[in-house]
């Protein structure tokens, strides 16, 4: 028998997302799930039920029906005080649901001994990418932040110069270049806003710079990196000169963008009220940490205020507001989920009437990670991560040990001895041969060598990951090869011609349309190469 995958309608106020849709039903259903809904989960985003009914899904009445008949509920918002009476005993529940922020939430679901696998959890590792929700819905809210900002800030983002006057640029500053902030980056640009953007994080300066912004450096020596592609907590040194460099910012800007966030700790106050208060009247702030308490101090959650003069843009929902494609990433995110949790689907008899049923593989990273409780037993938190490991240290040549005294000279060759020797063996056989050869041969016989020399350090002995940046260098040696081809095909041909001069002449031939290819294949891929780095 099959497992059941049920999605109630979430009862969050506000929510509109749903977490799946029929596109995804159908492939759910070619795993061999078979999926219940409930009527009307679907409605806020614009998805009917007769979609899903379309897509092999059964549509239930109420969310009792649902919650009772699902062996796994997949949700979006963590469940209320109803929803976890409604739980069955032993099932599994996939969902949002914030473990360090939520204690009491963790005893009530483990006293049910079900087994929950948080999405806010997924590892930010790559091999997890596909299923990051997190990430999915920060690429959302980044976008919105952006249409927010251009619906309440007074002006074109893009300049122009019209018979009527001229309108000068917006100036956007993103604090936070994470998933939202790059999104937010890109948006701004290409809707021709003059961006800026701030992170702690010095690697990810040219991000920013590759989707159309400027980074704005702190003048403080210290990297924010921390575990899990997050930011981590900066010194109280590095804050001051952070808090100059946002004050010089917010007098010059237009528009701020805020987005930073640290898991499991309260949103960073970044934009005090002395900086709204020196914006220009008219500017906008959009605070995506706002239902962390937000970045800036006049931020109210869930609404927009204003103050000085300026709009502070403060919802919790934007992902929201773009409903229809937040709960399809959302679902393609649970659905990529599901697929490992298929690989360790089996039947046993004892269950059920052999009713498949889920073992966690609990040695598999990202699975340990997104566990949060195993079949009531609470597995949160997770071991650290396992992280990359160093390059091994080269390791010290060993040194020869010497020869006893007394016992003979050491049998080991030195190095210069060996190169040394192996000169003298390459000298004596290529007097042989030049001893007994024509006249002229060995002067072709030494172009030879050194084109294979040559051939061997540009193109053999260097490694594979430089090989294309080493096109021109192949190609001025393929000029090369044109030239010497062309100077032999281009002699006439007479009457009295010999069979070798003939060879001489087609292999000439040959070598022209090889390397002709070889050349403007180079030339072709290097431009294609060049285009990927280069703005449009």
């Amino acid at each position: 028998m099959p497992l059941i995958i049920g999605v109630p309608r979430e009862t969050f106020s506000g929510e509109t997302r749903v977490a799946t849709v029929p596109e995804v039903v159908q492939k759910l259903k070619k795993q061999g799930y078979q999926v219940v809904v409930e009527a009307g989960a679907g409605a806020l985003a614009n998805i009917g039920d007769d979609g899903y009914r379309e897509a092999g899904a059964e549509v239930l009445a109420s969310a009792r029906e649902v919650w009772s008949k699902a062996d796994i509920i997949f949700k979006l918002r963590r469940p209320d005080a109803d929803e976890i009476n409604l739980l069955k005993d032993g099932g599994t529940l996939v969902s949002y649901i914030w473990p360090a922020q939520n204690p009491q939430l963790m005893e009530q679901l483990a006293a049910k001994k079900v087994t929950v696998l948080a999405m806010d959890s997924v590892p930010r590792i790559s091999r997890a990418q596909k299923m990051d929700a997190l990430s999915s819905q920060a690429n959302i809210a980044g976008y919105r932040a952006v249409i927010e900002a251009a619906n309440a800030f007074g002006r074109f983002f893009t300049g122009q110069i019209t018979a009527a006057g001229k309108v000068p640029p917006a100036k956007v500053f993103v604090i936070g270049a994470g998933v939202a902030g790059l999104a937010a980056i890109g948006t701004a640009a290409n809707l021709g806003a003059i961006v800026r953007a701030n992170d702690t994080r010095k690697e990810v300066a040219d991000q920013i710079v590759s989707m159309g912004g400027e980074f704005v450096p702190v003048n403080y020596e210290e990297d924010g990196a921390g575990t899990g592609g997050y930011a981590k907590v900066m010194s109280e040194g590095f804050q001051q000169a952070q808090r100059e460099t946002f004050a010089q910012q917010a007098k010059e800007v237009d528009i701020i963008i805020t987005t930073a966030l640290i898991p499991g700790k309260p949103a960073p106050k970044l934009i005090t009220a002395d900086m709204v208060k020196s914006m220009k009247p008219g500017s906008v702030i959009v605070d995506l940490a706002a239902e962390q308490g937000g970045n800036c101090e006049l931020t109210v959650p869930g609404e927009v205020a204003v103050a000085h003069g300026v709009t502070i843009v403060g919802y919790k929902d934007l992902p929201c507001r773009l409903a229809k494609t937040a709960s399809t990433l959302y679902a393609t995110n649970l659905f990529r989920l599901s697929e490992d949790l298929i690989k360790t689907k089996s039947v046993e008899p004892e269950s059920d009437a052999g009713k498949a049923a889920i073992h966690l593989n609990m040695e598999d990273e990202v699975v340990r990670c997104t566990t949060v409780i195993n079949q009531g037993e609470v597995t949160w938190p997770p071991p650290p991560p396992k992280l990359s490991a160093a390059p091994a240290a080269a390791p010290k040549a060993a040194v020869p040990a010497p020869a006893a005294h007394g016992h003979g000279p050491s049998t080991s060759v030195s190095s210069p001895t060996r190169v040394a020797v192996m000169f003298a063996v390459a000298a004596a056989l290529f007097g042989l041969i030049g001893y007994g050869a024509p006249s002229d041969f060995l002067g072709h016989f030494t172009v030879f060598v050194l084109g294979c020399f040559i051939g061997y350090m540009v193109v053999w002995n260097v490694t594979p990951a430089l090989h294309t940046p080493l096109m021109s260098v192949t190609n001025a040696i393929s000029s090369i090869i044109v030239i010497g081809a062309l100077i032999q095909v281009a002699p006439p041909l007479s009457a009295d011609i010999t069979r070798p001069e003939m060879l001489i002449k087609g292999m000439a031939a040959v070598a022209i349309a090889l390397t002709a290819i070889n050349m403007f294949g180079g030339f072709a891929v290097t431009r294609r190469m060049l285009e990927m780095f280069r703005k449009n």
